[in-house]
Formats: structure tokens, sequence, C-alpha cells
């Protein structure tokens, strides 16, 4: 199933779960490698897609800091994280 666009909501609780991926290369990254890369930390509820960065709503905050850990700094087509 695919998560949904919605990324934006301002509620504390889905702030806090939600993960800015900065310098991403949108001409070659989908959402729905987004979605792939960053679903083995949790379940994500929503994901969007923008020019050069993404956002991915997580269920809860400790995915999005999993998952902060383990993508920052890495590199997905020709850029880095």
């Amino acid at each position: 199933t695919m998560a949904s666009n919605v990324t934006n909501k301002t509620d504390p609780r889905s702030m806090n779960s939600r993960v800015f991926i900065g310098n991403l290369n949108t001409l070659v990254v989908k959402k729905s490698d987004v979605e792939a890369i960053f679903s083995k930390y949790g379940k994500i509820v929503g994901c969007s897609v923008h020019k050069g960065f993404a956002f991915v709503q997580y269920v809860n905050e400790r995915n999005a800091r999993a998952a902060v850990a383990g993508e920052d700094g890495r590199m997905i087509a020709g850029q880095v994280l």
C-alpha cells in the first residue's frame, strides 16, 4: 500500500515523527524509492517528494529517529543525504 501524500500536519506528534530528507536527487529518486528505503525503520503513513527534498511521516517518533540515524550521510543516486 502506498503511503498518503500528507506530510504537513502541524500537530506536535506528527511533527516529531516526520523526517526531512535533504539533498535528494529527485530527478532519479521517486516516491516509491523513498518509501522502499525508509520503510525498514517503521510504518510510513505519509511521504511527499519535492524538488531536491522529501518528507517521510512515520507513525511514531522512535521510527523517525531510527531513520535519521540510519540514513544520514548515505549516498543515494550520487548525492549525500
